[in-house]
């Protein structure tokens, strides 16, 4: 197969673990022997920077990574730069499926141009930005948002009334967001198809693939339960939707109960990380903050007992506990979102009531305390992983629904 990768970011310039999916997806593709060709963004790159092969950084962001929120006209100017690039893209590499990735600050209306091309194309989903994020791009609003001021509509009306509406939306199209089809596209999670589908689209059969894990850089055998749970690990990004608070007051619960100390990795707001560390200073916790790489989180994980995972937001199926049991940590977790369908208490993880540090304080107890079930649980997560989620099996099945795609697709 020729692929065409659409996303908003491409790794090295990324931001979350989406963006790290797709590379490793597409190289996984290449590597069962097909030709992958990726359009993506210029968020970024440095004026003269070399050209790579197989990618092609030419897509334009509008209102995130830093990038700015533009007026009208300006806006236009970037809607017709980026369906013009797409078409130039798919003009010039021929795909026989486009296999679209995270769209969120890209030009919804380059959804309709893929539509209008008729190519097999097919959607991986594993945020929220189809559910919540295409309805609020502000190109398409703008065009056809019922409750706008009387000044926009009236500015509307004008543009219209000159005939603008029809030439630009040849170049860059401007139907409502309701419209859209996702006729092919599969999801990380059920939850995430669901809150979808529940936002009005209609993607109640889609397919279910899960986010992957490469179990090569990720491996280690389950930790020895001789020693004591010493250790706990809490990675993410610093806000308060990822629960770290909860995971400092549920240390605070623990002084005659459990010895161990706290890692956390991540950053977040300035204000926020200092909100944490004072509460820190002020209840004289045994807990440490750091920073680490993508490229350093193997050594992070082999380096603790445990990983504590406490989003508090509905994660479409998160890779952080993924990383962790594949490197044979035991993980204690809520239960928001995705994660309900990977985690089960007591086999293969522990788990907690999302925003009760109590509960969670009791889970580390039962963890340190209990040898024969962190062996247990440790095992069979890294097992599960393994078999769900190893990078192998799920560019198989990628392959897999993108040649049904093409085999049954009509324009």
């Amino acid at each position: 197969m020729k692929i065409l990768a659409v996303s908003n970011l491409y790794p090295p310039h990324h931001i979350g673990g989406y963006e790290l999916q797709c590379q490793r997806m597409c190289e996984g593709l290449r590597g069962l022997g097909h030709e992958v060709f990726v359009l993506t963004s210029d968020h970024g790159v440095s004026e003269g920077a070399a050209s790579e092969a197989g990618v092609r950084r030419a897509l334009r962001i509008h209102g995130m990574f830093g990038h700015p929120w533009l007026p009208l006209m300006r806006l236009q100017e970037l809607e017709r730069h980026n369906n013009r690039v797409l078409r130039e893209t798919i003009r010039e590499f021929r795909p026989d499926v486009v296999h679209g990735w995270n769209f969120s600050g890209l030009s919804k209306s380059m959804l309709w141009t893929l539509q209008r091309e008729g190519r097999p194309t097919a959607f991986c989903v594993c945020d929220h930005w189809i559910a919540r994020a295409a309805e609020a791009d502000v190109w398409l609003k703008w065009w056809n948002q019922a409750g706008s001021s009387p000044a926009q509509r009236l500015f509307r009306k004008g543009l219209e009334a000159l005939g603008y509406r029809r030439r630009w939306e040849a170049e860059a199209p401007m139907e409502p967001v309701g419209k859209m089809a996702f006729r092919r596209a599969y999801f990380c999670s059920a939850a995430l198809r669901e809150l979808t589908a529940r936002a009005g689209f209609a993607v109640e059969e889609a397919a279910i693939i899960r986010c992957s894990v490469d179990t090569r850089r990720f491996a280690g055998s389950p930790r020895s339960t001789e020693a004591p749970l010493q250790r706990l690990l809490w990675v993410g990004r610093l806000h308060p939707d990822k629960g770290p608070m909860t995971a400092l007051r549920a240390m605070t619960r623990l002084r005659d109960k459990y010895a161990g100390k706290l890692s956390l990795y991540g950053r977040g707001e300035p204000d926020y990380e200092n909100e944490l560390k004072k509460f820190v200073r002020e209840n004289d916790l045994p807990v440490t903050f750091h920073e680490g790489t993508p490229e350093e989180m193997p050594r992070v994980y082999a380096g603790h007992d445990a990983l504590l995972f406490t989003s508090e937001w509905l994660e479409p199926f998160a890779i952080t506990p993924l990383e962790a049991m594949a490197s044979g940590l035991p993980v204690i977790s809520t239960l928001t979102g995705g994660s309900a369908e990977l985690f089960r208490h007591g086999e293969n993880a522990l788990t907690y009531e999302a925003g009760d540090a109590d509960d969670l304080a009791r889970q580390i107890v039962a963890l340190d305390r209990d040898r024969e079930m962190r062996r247990r649980i440790a095992t069979q997560g890294q097992q599960d992983v393994r078999e769900a989620c190893a990078d192998e099996r799920v560019a198989r099945q990628t392959e897999a629904y993108l040649e049904e795609t093409i085999r049954i697709w009509k324009p």
